[in-house]
């Protein structure tokens, strides 16, 4: 068997042409978002240079994200998920127009830089609205179109599109930023959300799960006693949940290329992508080798080198020169060091770590979730870890205004490990996780 033949045999889920496109609508949707708030990020920090405002974007996504995620998976049981989606991408669409807008230099010297930001922040915050209906949706939709024993392979290439996404978008922000400014990159997002629409206009109207109706408090407690009950599940979200509130250094990313690497925009879409460029290589490695015996201690081993990477990362500007090194500086037209190299290759390798436990994850709530309860289970994930994203960010972005950029990094780091510690002793079913689903273990 050739190695290409081999490959399509293992991963069974491309031979379905709806999950083809919904790999393309994942791909262009995750690719705009990142690139448009790697954009966003490094315009707020170049308007205010205040390490707190960076916490603040993530302080006004997560209240919507969180908010409206207690209704939203409710809803999602209740409605067709692909016309969900299509008003969900419109509206991102509508925001990016809005971004742009904000972008002018015109328009920010008519209103103020004061103004501008807090614009910037509404439009965060109705991002936030629009995710906390994205992701439940989205999660919905992937399970109705593949089969079930398919849900391990899926997951791994719908992790595979994000990442993707996470990489190019930060890389493409940048590197548009560098060259056009942050007009011209903020309406290249507009473009590439179109694919998005096109891919989701593509697929057809799919058919209700839960056509009954129930109060929408009811079923929100449904979901969440569901949650709660399901032991493996629980102990899963909440290892991500604060091992990401507390590990996310991606947030202060723009004082480090700006104030400690000295590496401008370029380097800051690197630094950006990093973790995702690890999460892909990670990720191609899974699609050979699955994640099926001793998914548990998988988990927790991941989640404590991403600690331990996190850590290092903190002090690479401490530990290494920041000299530059003459040689890669002008291939890569900007300031590279030994200290950005080595941030560059632990961020990489905490999206490595990363992404296992996004494959154990997401293929535990697809696994272990009716269909019927599918909407409100991924609320309660978006809740959970979708959330603590911008949590941390907040987190982040309070510590090191209070302590300092780079003790702010290793206190999170050193968090993540405690996280760990407390997560292997509290949750013993981890360690006998099973991930095939003809051998669902007792919750």
């Amino acid at each position: 068997m050739g190695p290409l033949l081999s490959f399509l045999v293992k991963n069974k889920t491309l031979n379905y042409p709806l999950f083809r496109k919904y790999l393309m609508l994942r791909f262009s949707m995750i690719m705009s978002l990142n690139m448009q708030m790697t954009i966003v990020s490094y315009m707020v920090y170049q308007l205010t240079h205040d390490e707190l405002s960076l916490g603040l974007l993530g302080l006004w996504e997560v209240i919507p994200a969180f908010g409206f995620s207690l209704v939203s998976g409710p809803y999602t049981d209740h409605r067709e998920k692909r016309t969900l989606l299509l008003q969900c991408v419109a509206g991102y669409l509508l925001l990016s127009a809005f971004y742009v807008m904000l972008a002018l230099p015109d328009f920010q010297k008519s209103i103020g830089t004061n103004t501008t930001v807090w614009l910037i922040y509404g439009g965060v915050f109705i991002g936030g609205m629009l995710r906390a209906f994205l992701s439940p949706s989205n999660f919905a939709l992937m399970g109705l179109i593949v089969p079930k024993r398919l849900y391990a392979n899926a997951t791994t290439w719908s992790s595979t599109a994000w990442q993707f996404g996470a990489v190019i978008g930060p890389l493409l922000g940048g590197s548009l930023l560098a060259l056009s400014g942050f007009t011209w990159s903020l309406a290249s997002v507009v473009g590439i959300q179109l694919i998005g629409l096109a891919a989701i206009m593509t697929i057809p109207r799919l058919p209700l799960m839960m056509k009954g109706k129930e109060p929408i408090i009811q079923s929100l407690k449904s979901g969440l006693k569901f949650v709660f009950n399901t032991q493996v599940i629980l102990a899963a979200l909440s290892l991500d949940m604060f091992a990401v509130l507390f590990g996310g250094a991606v947030a202060l990313l723009p004082v480090y290329a700006d104030d400690i690497l000295k590496v401008g925009e370029a380097g800051y879409g690197l630094l950006r992508a990093a973790p995702g460029i690890g999460a892909i290589i990670c990720l191609f490695i899974l699609s050979f080798v699955p994640l099926k015996t001793k998914a548990g201690a998988k988990l927790l081993s991941s989640i404590a080198l991403f600690g331990i990477t996190t850590i290092i990362f903190g002090v690479s500007g401490e530990i290494a020169s920041i000299a530059p090194l003459p040689w890669l500086s002008e291939i890569f037209g900007f300031n590279i060091s030994w200290a950005f190299l080595l941030a560059f290759f632990m961020l990489l390798l905490g999206g490595l770590f990363d992404s296992v436990s996004v494959i154990i994850r997401g293929t535990i709530l697809q696994l272990y979730t009716p269909d019927h309860m599918r909407g409100r289970v991924a609320s309660v994930n978006t809740m959970f870890i979708s959330s603590s994203n911008e949590l941390g960010a907040l987190e982040s972005g309070f510590t090191a205004k209070w302590m300092g950029t780079v003790p702010a990094v290793v206190f999170g780091g050193i968090m993540t490990l405690v996280v760990v510690g407390v997560t292997y002793i509290k949750a013993p079913l981890l360690s006998s996780m099973k991930l095939d689903p003809n051998e669902k273990d007792k919750t």
